[in-house]
């Protein structure tokens, strides 16, 4: 037997997310150089992100030529709402209960099962990915008098399938729009939504989805909008810059300023608006202010600072108790602090400044999105010409009162919305094509594969004179289906006369893995149930090789599933000092 008296481990968690802030001397084992297409895991570790797919199975209509941009997706009333070229747009969206199969009869008499139908209307067309089907009529969770294969081929649709509706126009004559705020609220016991794009009047949808323009010619050209106190507040316009006008209490088309309406002007451009807490925060280009009161008789305006301002309207989001946004030098908070009527300004992303200066100079636009179920903030960073395949983005997660970072690749994103349905968080983005995905949805870019990428710092374990004989890497890591990835080894900071081994592979061939409610293995060629397995294994890899310092990788390239990287143990011998 081999002589394992001089091996010695050294463990740790995956943990502290990507920094490039840092020599490798002072780096901890956990932390990540890089960390591409994974998110620090509220549950502890680094997870492979989820794909996206369709929400609507059609392209939002184009006015004059399919490049343009989609310009808005905003969920309202059970509906999706999208802006693209010159008009507004709804669908519906639902998922598939019951699957169907290709030879399936339906000739006017079929049904199609779904969570809910509402949001769809009470009769028309549906798409369940490319395949055409009309109805007549609807139940609360069931399309009837369903005729299918309406120009297009019958095919076999499964369980979770996105059904939807063919788009509505709900509003036209949005004459070179740029990209929309929205702001939804409910004055009188309505719900409605207002939407602003910089160039036209703000427009309004009730639940009817009719729409009716804002009449004062004070908000036309608005960018931003928000709602506080009961009063709706317009800003950004290209012609008064710097003022934000607020309408009546409970009516956001009434500007009397005998019945409450009026305006305020600070001396920078406006940029954003956002109500957080109890005041109303206006970002400006190189300013901060806060407005608060609670009428026309008392609004106050008074400085958060007059040093550091919001690069994009689109990055600001209220995320984890804090307001974020996109600074000059990268993500800041805005907090409240102990001390009422105090505010702190913090940088949070100095362990990744250099994405955020790679990017923010040349990046045509910027999106964000909160997924509160995470505690994770997403910003994309868009730039002309860029294929999806290089566009580039970062993860924000709040762990443990601390802020860990990581990249995406791959998500090209042109807006975006966030909302909750009966208890699910979906996060949606319009894409540069004209089409609404769905976030955390599937395991590829909606048939692109994800490239999921890690590699730990060059770990000298303390001594970066002597040379360890690596014997086994323990890997703990938490598979939710078959997976298939890579585990590689590099030595002496990846220098091309040292050791570089084959890579090992990390799959579930010989472990099981747990989601939902069963636990499967995927050993062998056929799927099989197999009870009180290990849900976060641990696999002893004998590994080849010798230096003064080792990193580990991990890489995959296909659709594999979602799996997150625990921790690892390295076991080695120690060898000469140079």
């Amino acid at each position: 037997m081999p002589d394992n008296s001089q091996v010695q481990p050294v463990a740790f968690n995956c943990e502290g997310g990507l920094v490039l802030n840092r020599s490798n001397f002072i780096m901890q084992p956990g932390e990540a150089l890089q960390l591409e297409n994974f998110e620090p895991d509220i549950s502890g570790g680094y997870r492979r992100i989820s794909g996206f797919r369709k929400y609507v199975n059609a392209v939002v209509p184009h006015t004059s030529s399919s490049s343009e941009s989609l310009l808005m997706i905003a969920n309202f009333d059970n509906k999706v709402l999208a802006a693209r070229g010159e008009k507004i747009f709804s669908s519906a969206s639902a998922e598939l209960s019951i699957a169907i199969a290709a030879d399936t009869s339906m000739t006017g008499s079929g049904t199609i099962t779904v969570p809910s139908t509402l949001g769809f209307s009470s009769s028309g067309t549906l798409q369940l990915n490319s395949e055409i089907f009309t109805y007549t009529g609807k139940t609360s969770t069931t399309f009837t008098g369903v005729t299918r294969a309406v120009s297009s081929t019958a095919a076999a649709h499964s369980k979770l399938d996105v059904v939807s509706e063919s788009w509505t126009v709900r509003d036209t004559g949005r004459t070179s729009a740029a990209k929309y705020h929205f702001e939804r609220y409910n004055f009188d016991g309505n719900e409605k939504i207002v939407c602003v794009d910089g160039v036209n009047a703000p427009v309004i949808f009730n639940t009817s989805m009719s729409a009716a323009d804002v009449s004062d010619s004070s908000v036309a050209g608005a960018t931003v909008v928000a709602a506080y106190r009961n009063h709706m507040f317009y800003g950004g316009k290209s012609t008064t810059p710097q003022e934000v006008v607020f309408s009546e209490p409970f009516d956001e088309d009434g500007f009397n300023s005998g019945q409450g309406a009026g305006s305020i002007k600070v001396d920078d451009t406006v940029v954003a608006l956002k109500v957080f807490r109890d005041s109303l925060f206006i970002f400006c280009e190189s300013r901060i202010f806060k407005l608060t009161g609670s009428s026309s008789s008392d609004f106050s305006v008074q400085p958060v600072t007059r040093n550091i301002g919001c690069i994009n309207s689109f990055t600001v989001q209220e995320f984890a108790g804090d307001l974020i946004f996109l600074g000059p030098d990268g993500l800041r908070t805005v907090a409240a602090t102990a001390r009422i009527g105090d505010t702190e300004l913090g940088t949070i992303s100095k362990n990744i400044q250099t994405v955020f200066d790679e990017n923010i100079s040349d990046a045509g636009s910027f999106d964000s999105v909160v997924i509160p179920d995470k505690t994770q903030y997403r910003i994309f960073f868009t730039k002309d010409g860029q294929g999806q395949t290089l566009s580039k983005g970062a993860i924000c997660v709040l762990k443990k009162e601390a802020f860990e970072f990581s990249e995406t690749r791959g998500i090209q994103v042109a807006c975006t919305d966030t909302f909750v349905e009966s208890g699910d968080v979906i996060v949606l983005h319009g894409d540069t094509t004209g089409f609404i995905q769905r976030q955390e949805s599937g395991n590829d870019f909606d048939g692109t594969a994800i490239l999921g990428r890690y590699r730990s710092p060059d770990m000298s374990f303390g001594d970066s004179g002597i040379r360890k004989h690596m014997q086994r890497v323990i890997i703990n890591y938490k598979p939710e289906a078959d997976i298939n990835a890579d585990l590689i080894l590099r030595y002496d900071n990846e220098d091309t006369d040292s050791a570089r081994p084959a890579n090992y592979p990390l799959d579930t061939a010989n472990v099981a893995a747990q989601y939902g409610s069963a636990t499967y293995s995927t050993q062998g060629s056929a799927t099989q149930f197999v009870y009180g397995g290990p849900t976060q294994p641990l696999v002893r890899q004998p590994v080849e090789g010798s230096g003064f310092s080792v990193a580990l990788k991990v890489e995959d390239g296909g659709t594999t599933a979602p799996y997150s990287l625990k921790g690892f143990q390295l076991e080695y011998q120690l060898g000469a000092r140079r």
